[in-house]
């Protein structure tokens, strides 16, 4: 059988096509947009493919029927017409650091006046890039009779660049909201607008002056606009799927929703084809910076991220001044949408989590690093072997050793050793980092489970309690385990049961006793 390319890093639709190489058909979408509407924007995580659709759009636009043979978008049901050729412009804003206004108004002019060349037309260049577009714009209409169709990558990146200085970032967002502002009073002259990027900022910002856009980033039909979908996988990469155990491939990378079908991250998946390993692919391509020190300054344990529950106010948009930690994971794509609710009387809420293992394991491990006193850590086939084995003495000294390197800064300026929640998200973090299933809050029908964690060959029930002056810590976490048979919701699994009571000293902010039951 043979197969076609993977298009690793490759952005150009036409290249794609004509190169061999293997193409998701995403021209069901662009007609619906089309047909649908006029202007949109889209938000979505680092190489999910957001400038391939770009791409795309670009060429269909542009009359290339030839591009599109056996798409979608030249089927009679697509009712595209491509006879019909419109003037496209494009603007990128992805392939520069600006770190001043004059820097952005120069990067900005210096693409119009590129754009400007495709059309024999003379920018003003005393003008501002927002007068430019504006003239520009109206010019290709004038002389075609036809309208424009405007298309913007990588329209936030020049603020996302500077996130960590919110001065410069928020003149570079009024810079930009400036430019932006000039759009809407061009409708007569435009026939479609897409804008994409990673983060939506406040409508107080960027969009205050471009309220008329349609933002699709958390709509069901358009979910799976960008990345692959299980079907995807099993149809045009079906030669390479083969090779791997599916189950372990959706565990590992699939799992990314706005509140539709799920996706995988192309990179993760053309990648792992490609190098035949499982590995976080996607994560290693770098953490950003600012949301590390975002963390640092307001740090929440990864188990309090999973299943958070969360309102339109967190995930629809934010302000360079006022970042929160949870928005910057959801739009960044380290959180995605598990379920959502939406009816008359509660409104809208959702429930995000980590979207599959690459994320939930590199995460935590990542947060792992960040409240320990030392990098040093021990290999994960080490745990994961004491796991299997049923080592708790040896699990007990692991944790007890790990708990005596988390610095007492994290303690200084709060009293969280003193809250069996704090110890409960730690052995999370711990666990989340291997790569296990690990379920915080598991519920019975008697109560429960502090943490539930599952591996191959058994289960793992934790039940904590913290020494204090309400006596808690004097109660046997594993008599509370064996009083309300937490085991029995496991029974039928087949596989070895270990209850761990731990009971924790505030003062030394460790174990103080270790309590361990086993069942066959």
């Amino acid at each position: 059988m043979h197969l076609k390319k993977l298009p690793i890093g490759i952005q150009s639709f036409s290249e794609i096509i004509t190169g061999g190489y293997a193409y998701v058909d995403k021209t069901p979408f662009i007609a619906e947009l089309v047909n649908g509407g006029k202007y949109y924007f889209l938000s979505r995580p680092r190489r999910f493919g957001k400038s391939l659709l770009i791409d795309t759009i670009d060429c269909a636009f542009s009359g290339r029927k030839d591009l599109f043979s056996g798409l979608f978008l030249d089927s009679p049901e697509s009712g595209w017409d491509f006879s019909m050729q419109y003037p496209v412009i494009r603007i990128s804003l992805a392939q520069r650091i600006n770190s001043t206004a004059v820097d952005l108004c120069n990067y900005i002019s210096h693409i119009i006046i590129r754009e400007a060349k495709k059309f024999d037309y003379e920018i003003f260049q005393s003008y501002s890039p927002g007068f430019q577009l504006d003239d520009l714009i109206r010019h290709i209409y004038q002389t075609t009779g036809k309208q424009v169709v405007l298309l913007i990558d990588e329209y936030d990146k020049p603020i996302l660049d500077s996130i960590e200085e919110p001065i410069i970032a928020g003149t570079l967002r009024d810079e930009l909201k400036s430019f932006y502002g000039v759009i809407k009073d061009l409708d007569p002259y435009l026939k479609f607008v897409f804008m994409t990027g990673v983060s939506k900022f406040a409508k107080t910002g960027i969009f205050s002056g471009l309220n008329n856009l349609d933002d699709i980033t958390i709509d069901t039909r358009y979910s799976a606009l960008c990345g692959y979908t299980q079907t995807d996988l099993e149809t045009v990469f079906a030669g390479y799927l083969k090779d791997f155990n599916p189950n372990e491939v959706r565990d590992w990378y699939n799992g990314y929703s706005w509140t539709g079908e799920s996706v995988y991250n192309p990179f993760d998946i053309l990648l792992l084809f490609s190098k035949k390993t499982f590995r976080p692919y996607w994560f290693e391509t770098g953490t950003p910076t600012f949301l590390i020190k975002l963390w640092q300054s307001k740090p929440r344990l990864p188990a309090e991220y999973d299943g958070l529950i969360a309102g339109d106010d967190l995930l629809g948009s934010f302000d360079p001044e006022q970042i929160r930690t949870e928005t910057l994971l959801f739009q960044a794509g380290y959180l995605t949408i598990r379920s959502f609710v939406s009816n008359p009387y509660e409104g809208t809420w959702y429930t995000l989590g980590f979207p599959n293992r690459e994320v939930r394991e590199s995460f935590n491990r990542q947060i792992l690093t960040l409240i320990q006193d030392n990098n040093e850590q021990i290999p994960a086939p080490t745990i994961r072997n004491i796991l299997e084995s049923g080592d708790t003495d040896v699990l007990r000294d692991l944790f007890h050793s790990f708990f005596a390197s988390i610095p007492s800064d994290n303690y200084r300026k709060n009293q969280i050793s003193g809250f069996e929640g704090y110890y409960a998200s730690v052995v999370y973090t711990y666990f989340a980092s291997l790569g296990y299933e690990v379920i915080p809050e598991d519920t019975t029908n008697k109560g429960r489970i502090d943490l539930t964690v599952k591996t191959r060959s058994s289960i793992w029930i934790f039940e904590f309690k913290v020494m204090g002056i309400d006596g808690s810590g004097e109660k046997s976490p594993l008599a509370q385990i064996r009083d309300r048979k937490y085991a029995e919701k496991y029974a039928c699994e087949s596989k070895k049961i270990y209850e761990i009571g731990i009971v924790f000293n505030p003062e030394t902010r460790n174990i103080e006793r270790w309590e361990v039951g086993v069942k066959e």
